[in-house]
């Protein structure tokens, strides 16, 4: 299944994307005398297997029984999860010809990370596909694009071992890990210039994870401007999705409805040579197969 939030009278609503259109979950709940909260993707995540049970029963309806969807084409998506409860967790360098790259352009060493580099970006970054991203020349001039597989966590827990960890994950979405390069280096560190507003495209939705199957066959990639820049496939990660569950929740307990982006592969602006940064009018197109599309577009402001 494919969940959706979409803006319905002013606010945030979930739904499903069915072949002909959107199908409002709240709304066919209710007329399916349905008694869980579909209220919003949150709560169909913190709904657990009931939830996802009666989104099942409710989507076999939809497309059996011709019930009302809302067209493909008039349903505002946002992003899937629009207003999240904690900063989104990120993973730094976990692709090794991204580490190569960034190794070269700054005349480093080269040296592979031994443990996941965590970072979090803050949650106003969060826009869905189609939405703006600021870019503000007073702030940054070295604006650039990460297209990320993200993990999205279905029920909470600590200490998750590497064997359970895809017990713990609901789904998947794509992520789009913008960031001003300038502010990173001025800051010497990753989350200022990880966390301006609009800087993390997310969506279009979450394929549950029983849907979607093994992640790490998957392939990623991002063009601007329809000039492909990225394309990698998961199984080249550094630390795998179970590693780095395995990692992060070490003492630190992870909730429903938290985000974990995993790394972007080579390709990114400031590497290239000469460096190719974000500009005014781009557009960049995020595809991870067996997902989706995520397209942004770049707005001087």
């Amino acid at each position: 299944m494919k969940f959706v939030s979409y803006l319905d009278k002013g606010q945030p609503a979930a739904g499903l994307m069915l072949p002909d259109g959107v199908l409002p979950l709240r709304d066919a709940a209710q007329a399916a005398g349905e008694s869980v909260d579909l209220s919003s993707v949150l709560s169909v995540i913190r709904g657990g297997a009931a939830a996802l049970a009666a989104c099942q029963r409710l989507a076999n309806r939809g497309t059996q029984a011709g019930m009302a969807l809302i067209p493909r084409q008039q349903a505002l998506l946002m992003a899937p999860l629009p207003a999240p409860t904690r900063n989104i967790f990120c993973v730094g360098r976990n692709y090794v010809d991204h580490v190569k790259e960034g190794a070269a352009t700054l005349k480093a060493d080269l040296k592979l990370p031994e443990a996941p580099q965590f970072f979090t970006k803050a949650t106003h970054t969060v826009v869905g596909t189609g939405a703006d991203v600021r870019l503000d020349s007073k702030i940054t001039r070295r604006l650039d694009y990460e297209v990320e597989l993200a993990v999205v966590i279905g029920r909470a827990g600590r200490d998750i071992g590497r064997a359970a960890a895809y017990d713990y994950v609901f789904g998947y979405t794509i992520a789009n890990d913008v960031t001003a390069r300038d502010l990173q280096r001025r800051h010497d560190q990753w989350f200022k210039g990880k966390s301006l507003d609009t800087t993390l495209p997310m969506g279009p939705w979450i394929v549950d994870r029983e849907e979607l199957g093994d992640p790490t066959s998957l392939e990623l990639s991002l063009a601007v401007n329809g000039q492909e820049r990225q394309r990698a496939r998961v199984n080249q990660m550094i630390f795998d999705i179970p590693y780095i569950i395995e990692s992060l929740s070490a003492g630190l307990t992870l909730e429903p409805g938290d985000v974990i982006a995993t790394g972007t592969p080579a390709g990114v602006g400031f590497a290239m040579t000469p460096p190719q940064y974000l500009r005014g009018g781009d557009e960049m197109t995020a595809c991870i197969d067996r997902i989706g599309e995520l397209r942004n577009r770049v707005v001087e402001v």
